[in-house]
């Protein structure tokens, strides 16, 4: 199941012609993504704080229909892929139920200090790996302040 953050489009957010601008959804895609990890708990706030860096390599945004300022935007964060040091978040918005627009991140573990690729830290990528479709839900008491997904080999 994924998970659905919920934003309003602003005026700031649109163009002359009252539609959302085009770089304004990857905003709050960007918001979306971090209310999901934010849920992850404890296990994202330790990446934070440790010395790597989660910069987003690549990212795609379709627009399947017009947004307007004061849009409510349902926006419903996946967990595509999980490798040895990126991953993929997916992301689908609606309004009142209906596709607007499609998009995704792919985020890459950066050692702050080589600023190279990194392996993801191993309590994230098992969190991300517990989101991806058909995975197991874990018991939410397993790791202290979030949930941890079973080891996957």
């Amino acid at each position: 199941m994924p998970f659905v953050w919920t934003s309003r489009v602003r005026y700031v957010d649109t163009d002359a012609s009252g539609r959302i601008h085009f770089t304004a959804m990857l905003r709050h895609f960007e918001a979306a993504e971090i209310e999901f990890m934010r849920s992850l708990g404890e296990v994202f706030t330790e990446a934070r704080r440790s010395d790597i860096s989660l910069p987003r390599v690549r990212v795609e945004c379709t627009y399947t229909a017009s947004v307007r300022y004061d849009d409510v935007l349902d926006i419903a964060v996946s967990v595509a892929r999980v490798g040895n040091a990126s991953y993929e978040l997916t992301f689908e918005a609606t309004v009142e139920g209906n596709l607007v627009a499609q998009g995704s991140f792919i985020v890459v573990a950066m050692d702050n200090q080589t600023q190279r690729s990194r392996a993801l830290p191993e309590a994230l990528a098992r969190m991300l790996r517990g989101r991806q479709p058909g995975a197991a839900v874990p018991a939410a008491d397993s790791l202290p302040g979030a949930e941890q997904a079973p080891d996957q080999d």
